[in-house]
């Protein structure tokens, strides 16, 4: 028995194992109730008594150093860069997909950026307002329909405190700590109680503009607005006028565009008429000048407003207004090479 103590001891430091299984094995081969030692062990009995003190102190020395050897070779697998230290469980599985622009921020940066080379800033405001912002600064009258429960999100009544209809409560916010010249767009979510479908949803996206100074005519109107469209829909769109009617611009204007799909021969698309509408505009009413703090009889000013959604639909025909919020990245992808 003590010769084969002594090869087991000298095969103690050599052994080795290339992964945990290996190590495992080596466990069970050499420190496992059927294993080597512990067979040793039990045929400890069977030593002539004057040999038991040596064999016994020879028979702990490998069991101790065994387990040493065991011990170390597990502690250098557990040292090792495995690449789980910088594992983080509460990501998505590997490897994540890079991500694109939603559409509707592709189309708000677009619109930004075309108006502020024509040298508008951005302002902006809070989305929960009160009336004066929203609608009284805005020449609403006390019984317009804009008012009612079935149109505005009333959050506080008396005094109301309500979801932003519009993006003209910036405009009001801005006038009102700012004299002329102001030159500035206001984009920015709001709300209105309206039923959800292709063509309509609760919440949806506007950019709106405003310019005040001396001597501002229609004209400057048309022209940044005939500007803007043929940046954003090709040098070769036109606009249209139409009279309409805002309480907070005199006179008032829809614009329509020629139809970049048939180029204003008629098709489905624009009903055959040649014509789509994109915005409202008009001169700003002197009544929304004076409430807000200006001398109309100095300052006039022109402004318009814009649905984010209407101007991304034109330009990638997307045909359901819902597909912007439902968050399917089958249909984000389709607009990785806009990025």
């Amino acid at each position: 028995m003590l010769a084969k103590i002594e090869e087991l001891l000298q095969e103690v430091d050599s052994l080795t194992a290339g992964n945990a299984e290996e190590l495992e094995a080596l466990r069970i081969k050499y420190l496992s109730k059927k294993g080597v030692i512990n067979a040793l062990m039990a045929d400890f009995r069977n030593v002539p008594a004057e040999q038991k003190k040596e064999v016994g102190i020879k028979l702990n020395e490998l069991k101790n150093r065994m387990q040493e050897r065991i011990a170390a070779l597990k502690e250098t697998f557990e040292s090792q860069d495995n690449g789980t230290a910088e594992l983080d469980l509460t990501r998505t599985a590997y490897p994540i997909e890079l991500g694109t622009r939603h559409p509707l921020n592709i189309v708000r940066n677009e619109i930004i950026s075309i108006f502020n080379r024509l040298g508008f800033t951005i302002a902006d405001g809070p989305e929960v307002e009160d009336d004066w912002h929203v609608f009284s600064s805005m020449n609403f009258a006390e019984d317009h329909p804009a008012r009612d429960m079935q149109d505005t999100f009333f959050i506080e009544s008396h005094p109301d405190i309500i979801l932003r209809t519009h993006t003209s409560s910036v405009q009001s916010r801005v006038m009102e700590v700012s004299q002329p010249p102001i030159r500035v767009i206001c984009p920015g979510r709001v709300y209105r109680n309206e039923a959800i479908s292709y063509r309509a949803h609760c919440f949806f996206h506007q950019v709106e503009g405003l310019y005040i100074d001396k001597n501002v005519s229609f004209t400057d109107l048309k022209q940044v607005l005939l500007q803007f469209a043929q940046e954003m829909f090709g040098p070769e769109t036109k606009i249209r006028l139409r009279p309409s009617y805002f309480p907070f611009t005199e006179p008032s204007a829809e614009m329509d565009i020629s139809c970049d799909i048939c180029g204003g021969e008629g098709c489905a698309f624009c009903k055959y008429t040649g014509w789509v509408e994109i915005l409202g505009c008009g001169m700003v009413d002197p009544a929304v000048l004076e409430a807000n703090g200006i001398d109309s009889k100095v300052y006039t000013g022109y402004a318009f407003g814009m649905g984010v959604e209407r101007i991304t639909n034109l330009k990638y025909k997307v045909k359901d207004l819902r597909m912007f919020s439902e968050n399917d990245t089958r249909f984000l992808k389709e607009f990785e090479s806009a990025n």
